[in-house]
């Protein structure tokens, strides 16, 4: 089953378009949503939210058309702050939202306040940014949602928080088989996180794929400018040179350039191809 289904969504906004996006999150596994600012992630992240409304198409959440009551029992959304709560303690917090969740879990709570080693006491505006948003996934946590929504979690932090952030994400997937759904334009977080890959750009979906079929359809391609022929431009998505060596994406068989000895085939990492897939042909 898929978590969440977006069928044909169409949105305008000033100076920008959503056009018939069909998008398809598996249940139970984790999938990256790639992109530059400004490319639409934050948009469709509201519309399946149901923050703003989408002009035309369909949100299903689990195969159900979504509702308040559906999102708010199944979806724990993970902000990159909690300022309207600065001066709340998360134990403050956790008593004015807990009641609107019948699903909500004191004891998982308890457990993540100690996993986490966060003070429940504490103003949140004497919260680092790290801290914040681990109580910002302590609260979406603790009412037991099938599906986690994390709009750019790891903006703004140090690489250990990033990596500490990260490791408790593979944990959950582990421990409690969520679905996660992980919006970032930093995609080193996910070339070892993800299992599947959603690429928007410009307010179209450019790819949906499984971690394993990128590695085999995309392919970093190097070699001396001399060998960069009419032949391999052709097979290239694009590509960038110096006075003496090229490098290029190409999207299908390795075979169609691996022929020439003098060439290097390497795996692209996400960035690459998020690279290499906006970049006008030279």
């Amino acid at each position: 089953m898929n978590a969440i289904e977006l069928n044909k969504i169409s949105k305008k906004r000033e100076n920008f378009f959503l056009e018939d996006i069909d998008l398809k999150i598996p249940e139970g596994f984790i999938t990256g949503f790639i992109g530059p600012n400004g490319a639409g992630k934050s948009t469709i992240i509201k519309i399946i939210m149901d923050v703003i409304k989408a002009d035309n198409g369909e949100v299903l959440l689990f195969g159900e058309p979504h509702d308040k009551h559906m999102l708010r029992e199944n979806i724990g959304i993970v902000y990159d702050n909690l300022y309207m709560y600065e001066d709340l303690t998360l134990k403050q917090i956790k008593k004015s939202v807990a009641p609107f969740y019948r699903n909500w879990d004191e004891k998982a709570y308890e457990s993540y306040i100690e996993k986490f080693k966060l003070p429940d006491n504490k103003k949140l505006k004497h919260f680092s940014k790290g801290m914040t948003m681990k109580a910002s996934l302590i609260l979406a946590l603790s009412h037991a949602p099938r599906l986690i929504i994390m709009d750019e979690p790891t903006s703004g932090l140090d690489p250990l928080v990033r990596r500490d952030l990260l490791g408790i994400i593979r944990d959950l997937m582990i421990d409690e088989q969520k679905t996660v759904f992980f919006s970032s334009h930093i995609t080193t977080d996910l070339d070892n996180l993800a299992d599947y890959i959603v690429f928007i750009y410009n307010g179209k979906i450019v790819f949906q794929k499984d971690i394993e079929e990128i590695k085999q359809t995309f392919h970093i391609v190097k070699g001396h400018k001399n060998d960069l022929s009419d032949n391999v431009k052709s097979k290239l998505v694009s590509w960038e040179h110096t006075d003496e060596l090229f490098t290029g994406l190409l999207e299908g068989s390795s075979a169609a350039v691996d022929k020439n000895e003098n060439i290097l085939i390497e795996e692209p990492t996400l960035e690459d191809i998020m690279y290499y897939k906006t970049k006008e042909r030279s």
